[in-house]
């Protein structure tokens, strides 16, 4: 079975073509300025990258460049569409309208119209997806994988705010989380290493990168998460503020003069580790400014640190115990400094980083760094949200 993974944004697409007897990436790359001159579809195959310039108007034109490849003499790995069983969509929010994969059909797209307000920047993107595959691809089976899906088994006490109950009902404002796709694949993969059942394991995954999110997972279950209605909640992260009283916002609009929508955006892309260090969103850029003498970048980094530590001994607690700790996505796999940080004056509960380990260089395995007497696992897991995407697909199938 083969599955094309698709992750498409409002102006750009990923791909990844996935051959599932072996889980082995045929080809992947992604379509950049889809609808904005200057198009360009970076492919990778056969060890080679391909350039193509080549403007795409909308998202249905940079479906058909990506298949036209897909089966081209030279860059190409299949020899027509009939080889492609299945295509997997990856969808950011669900709402509480799809706690699984999905199987599209026209009634499901008239729903995921329904609920694109819960995520205005990705959802509508992945509608644009969904729609231009089935137009390219017609008759071709295709999966919707929410990022929210592995959040659904939380407990209703763990996802609701402590607004009125009748408001809940009505607009559906919950905890939904994100990354789940990351957070279930590394937790797989993490029982795997260990040898262990999953059933049997407490875990804490902590998602570090641009956007940032925490999970409690107990026996492969998501028990608890750190974002929120949308991605805005949690730690703090490359230009989010994380977790904020929200009548500081009001305090804050008001002062500056902004509208709620305003104030929003600001809290999304002006804030995290971009607004405190005043120097970048990037920890790269925050660790040489911090060795620099930059006060406001080690600030930055110490606020993400200890945000990250409070959720790790808030999830210690309502696991009832741990027995591993795994960091993934860009900051988590790449940047020792944070990972030690994070875990340092853990000690007590058994939670110790071994710090020569801890300064591996990434190669794409999975790597133990833990100390000699940690009780704890601490392991650094590569995610591959691609690879989950298509095994929730084939399973579906």
């Amino acid at each position: 079975m083969k599955i094309l993974v698709i992750n498409a944004g409002s102006s750009s697409l990923k791909y990844q073509l996935i051959d599932m007897e072996n889980e082995s990436v045929l080809a992947k790359g992604g379509c950049e300025r889809i609808g904005i001159p200057g198009g360009k579809l970076i492919h990778k195959a056969h060890g080679e990258t391909f350039t193509f310039e080549q403007e795409m108007p909308s998202h249905t034109d940079a479906i058909a460049l990506v298949l036209e490849k897909l089966v081209d003499k030279t860059a190409g790995v299949i020899k027509s569409m009939d080889e492609i069983d299945a295509v997997g969509h990856r969808v950011v929010a669900s709402g509480e309208a799809f706690k699984k994969p999905t199987l599209v059909d026209d009634d499901v797209m008239v729903t995921m119209e329904e609920i694109a307000e819960l995520a205005p920047l990705h959802n509508p993107a992945a509608i644009l997806g969904v729609n231009a595959c089935r137009k390219v691809m017609p008759g071709k089976k295709m999966v919707l994988v929410f990022d929210t899906s592995f959040h659904a088994t939380m407990p209703d006490y763990a996802y609701m705010y402590a607004i009125d109950y009748d408001d809940y009902k009505t607009y559906k404002v919950r905890r939904y989380g994100a990354h789940g796709t990351s957070h279930k694949y590394v937790a797989g993969e993490a029982a795997k290493f260990l040898k262990k059942d999953l059933a049997d394991l407490n875990l804490i995954t902590c998602h570090l990168g641009n956007g940032s999110s925490i999970s409690a997972v107990k026996g492969g279950v998501c028990i608890d998460t750190s974002m929120g209605f949308t991605p805005l909640a949690g730690v703090p992260m490359g230009t989010r503020s994380g977790d904020i009283d929200v009548a500081a916002i009001d305090f804050l609009c008001n002062k500056k003069g902004m509208s709620i929508d305003e104030g929003l955006t600001y809290l999304n892309k002006k804030c995290g580790m971009l607004g405190i260090s005043g120097v970048s969103s990037d920890f790269r850029d925050l660790a040489a400014a911090k060795a620099e003498g930059n006060d406001r970048a080690r600030l930055a980094l110490d606020m993400f640190a200890y945000g990250c530590k409070k959720y790790l001994g808030a999830y210690m607690a309502v696991l009832g115990g741990l027995d591993a700790i795994v960091f993934t996505a860009g900051i988590g796999e790449n940047t020792p400094d944070v990972r030690a940080a994070v875990v340092e004056g853990l000690e007590a509960f058994g939670i110790e980083i071994d710090r020569e380990k801890n300064e591996f260089k990434n190669d794409g395995t999975i790597h133990d760094i833990s100390g000699a007497g940690s009780r704890v696992r601490i392991l650094v897991i590569p995610t591959n949200e691609e690879i989950m995407i298509a095994r929730e697909t084939a399973a579906l199938l």
